[in-house]
């Protein structure tokens, strides 16, 4: 599957809060650990971070398999 045709979705089985995280990994072709690190180290600078978290929990559709 290229980068073009995944779709922005939350897995079911990679997830360890909403599963944002792991979307946005396998969006990028990351791993779901790398992403989770970097948003964790994202949280220590100031912004909105949590908030967007959040947003994209709510905006991105579950996989649902």
């Amino acid at each position: 599957m290229t980068t073009s045709t995944r779709s922005l979705t939350r897995p079911r089985g990679k997830r360890v809060f909403g599963g944002v995280c792991a979307g946005l990994a396998e969006r990028v072709g990351w791993k779901p650990r790398n992403m989770r690190l970097l948003f964790v180290l994202s949280c220590l600078l100031p912004g909105p971070q949590v908030l967007l978290y959040v947003a994209l929990w709510i905006i991105m559709p579950d996989r649902g398999y």
